[in-house]
């Protein structure tokens, strides 16, 4: 595709020539010679320059007051002026209006060639970030959030208002697997700052004395191995959102870095000098309770209080099992999509063992399960045999399973021999069999038979 520039020029001998010189160039070029002509090219034929090229002052009117009509660095294309007589409020004006460049005529051929290729260069990464971050606020939508119970409906109007307000930070709590990453992408995608860079850390993921360099940056030699600059998350998600995962888990040195940094909105890389001034908004997420760690003394309270703005708390899965019926089907095509199966009939007993089940992993562990069974699938039936979860084995048909009390009647002994023991029934005492079912060795099975005197 042809780069394309507006020409929009009243001296009739420099507009032809600079159409003919970027045609030349392979530029798709058109040519103005005022703004209402401007104006029809824009707004009646439909073009959309990638460039602007213009003169300060028209017969019909001054471009600067155009731009500004037309949405100034909203307007979708770069900007460059040309005049012969500009000024310093003209220049001032042209730059906080988001033009690209202002230039004095007459100008040296090459230097504008070479500006109108940066503006090129520009203004094309600008639609690449803009198409991205719509792609990214389709996939992170308000109904990304699946569930039709009370809880996650009422957690999808809370999410809704407050996307909409401009907080400075949050924090979400919640069971490991309940959603909070997704909770916080929504936030972002649908809020005012969906246009700005997203950054996440997760704080238990890296040794707590890397998580300093990553977070602030630093610069050459700031300790051993720092060859050159880098730039922190912060920096990196200034205009945007930064959401630090598992924040509970960052050191109490850390914490009052981070907090005297949310607080300035300012911070210094490590081994640097120079302040960087930086505009964010922080979306904290925690698997514990980080009002007992403050209690405990291993989280800050001013820190707990800074970014304790808002919460939201995500609720198990185990308390909003009717969202089954929505999440197994979901779950299910997609993985139906991925790996080219047709799963598409839920035997009555699948859906007994969901809702019988409290999912300690909550949705990412009924997704890694179910991204198995479609995987293993091998015709449009979900296949019981793979469902495997903690407290039921079954046998090869898929019919039968044992469950194991959980209300102190049982030893763990007494809970491995029933497994193992109901294992042996369902293969007639074949060990082998039973081992497969087991997913152990033989050897070891043996053992457990031996040690608890059962048959095989």
């Amino acid at each position: 595709m042809h780069p394309s520039l507006l020409i929009i020029e009243d001296e009739s001998l420099l507009g032809e020539e600079l159409r003919r010189h970027f045609q030349r160039l392979e530029w798709e070029v058109w040519l103005a010679t005022d703004l209402a002509e401007a104006r029809r090219l824009l707004d009646r034929d439909g073009i959309e320059p990638l460039v602007v090229l213009s003169d300060m002052n028209l017969p019909d009117g001054n471009t600067l007051d155009f731009l500004e009509e037309r949405g100034g660095r909203q307007s979708g294309c770069e900007w460059i002026f040309l005049t012969g007589y500009g000024s310093v409020p003209d220049s001032i004006r042209a730059l906080r209006l988001g033009a690209y460049e202002f230039l004095e005529k007459p100008c040296d051929p090459n230097r504008l060639q070479m500006v109108l290729e940066a503006a090129l260069r520009s203004v094309r990464a600008q639609r690449r970030l803009a198409l991205e971050a719509a792609q990214h606020h389709d996939r992170y939508n308000l109904e990304t959030f699946l569930g039709d119970s009370p809880q996650i409906s009422r957690l999808r109007q809370l999410l809704a208002r407050l996307a909409k307000v401009p907080f400075s930070s949050l924090v979400i709590l919640g069971e490991t697997g309940t959603g909070k990453g997704l909770a916080a992408r929504i936030l972002h995608a649908c809020g005012a700052r969906s246009q700005g860079p997203w950054v996440e850390l997760n704080c238990a993921a890296l040794p707590h004395e890397l998580v300093e360099a990553e977070l602030f940056g630093y610069e050459p030699g700031a300790f051993t191995g720092a060859k050159g600059r880098h730039h922190g998350l912060l920096e990196q998600a200034d205009g945007g959102t930064l959401f630090l995962d598992e924040i509970g888990e960052l050191d109490l040195p850390i914490q009052a870095k981070l907090l005297k940094a949310i607080e300035d909105k300012r911070f210094r890389r490590l081994g640097g000098e120079k302040e960087i001034q930086v505009d964010i908004q922080i979306i904290a997420a925690s698997n514990r309770n980080l009002s007992n760690l403050v209690q405990e003394g291993l989280f800050r309270e001013d820190l707990y209080h800074r970014i304790s703005v808002f919460q939201l708390e995500l609720p198990p899965l185990r308390e909003r099992k009717s969202d089954l019926k929505v999440l197994v089907p979901t779950f299910v095509n997609e993985f139906n999509v991925k790996a080219g199966k047709r799963v598409n009939t839920f035997p009555a007993e699948m859906w007994q063992l969901f809702e019988s089940y409290d999912w300690p992993g909550n949705i990412r562990e009924l997704r890694n399960l179910i991204e198995r069974c479609v995987l293993l699938a091998e015709n449009e039936n979900f296949p019981l045999q793979w469902i495997n979860l903690p407290g039921n084995i079954h046998g090869e048909d898929g019919d039968s399973y044992v469950r194991i009390p959980l209300n102190g009647t049982l030893s763990l002994e007494e809970m491995e021999k029933l497994i193992i023991q109901t294992a042996l029934e369902r293969t007639s005492n074949n060990v082998t069999g039973a081992a497969r079912l087991l997913k152990t060795t033989r050897e070891t099975l043996r053992y457990r038979i031996r040690k608890y005197m059962l048959p095989g």
